[in-house]
């Protein structure tokens, strides 16, 4: 009977032991994310830099023109300059260009004249390094610290070299050469809500006259 008892006792220990086994929860491994008032939570690199890598990975909006006017001729790079400065604000795109009256002999490609020796130098290092080996660094004149990135015969061969310029970031210019005298105009591009006639009063333009906003392609925003 003794026997029979123990035998009895260790076949209910061990269904015990069996169901409890069965029937317990898992301890959690995962931490608590519950944030505690007062404490910043901690975050892994891996997760911070997978943030980082996504803000980066969107790109900001680019605002459209819904306009582009031209205003001129001023009468010399000086009153046209000022008058992109003053207009700079309003506008997403402001750029001064020389114009022609007669029929040109040529048209040559360039980037306008930068603030300084060291910055145009710069400039033609990157040109180099993408491939560019056609360019001309110009030192002195009016068109000082200006790059020369080619000339042609024709008008059609002078865009498309810079739309390949444009293409690859830098906002080359077309401009015909030998047709007289040169005008100066700022050329903008702005929102549907720009006012040509009150720009045209504030920089004392002698007209206005819409122009092709095609021509602002791969052009930088105007300095604010």
């Amino acid at each position: 009977m003794l026997i029979r008892g123990l035998i009895v006792l260790l076949l209910v220990l061990n269904l015990g032991v069996a169901l409890w086994w069965a029937l317990h929860a898992p301890p959690s491994t995962a931490p608590s994310t519950t944030p505690v008032a007062g404490v910043a939570s901690l975050q892994l690199v891996s997760e911070a830099q997978g943030d980082a890598d996504i803000a980066q990975a969107t790109p900001a909006a680019s605002a459209v023109a819904g306009q582009c006017v031209g205003f001129g001729p001023f009468a010399d790079a000086a009153g046209a300059e000022a008058a992109r400065a003053r207009l700079a604000p309003q506008v997403i795109h402001a750029v001064v260009h020389r114009r022609h009256a007669g029929s040109p002999r040529s048209w040559r490609v360039f980037l306008p004249p930068f603030a300084s020796a060291g910055e145009v130098d710069a400039v033609a290092r990157r040109i180099l390094a993408a491939g560019f080996k056609d360019y001309y660094v110009i030192r002195d004149g009016e068109d000082a610290n200006a790059l020369a990135l080619g000339l042609f015969r024709s008008e059609d061969s002078a865009r498309a070299r810079a739309q390949v310029l444009i293409a690859a970031g830098f906002p080359a210019q077309v401009e015909p050469v030998g047709a007289g005298p040169a005008e100066h105009w700022l050329e903008v591009a702005a929102d549907a809500g720009f006012d040509p006639a009150s720009a045209q009063a504030l920089v004392a333009a002698a007209r206005t006259e819409p122009v092709d906003c095609r021509r602002f392609d791969g052009q930088q925003r105007a300095r604010r």
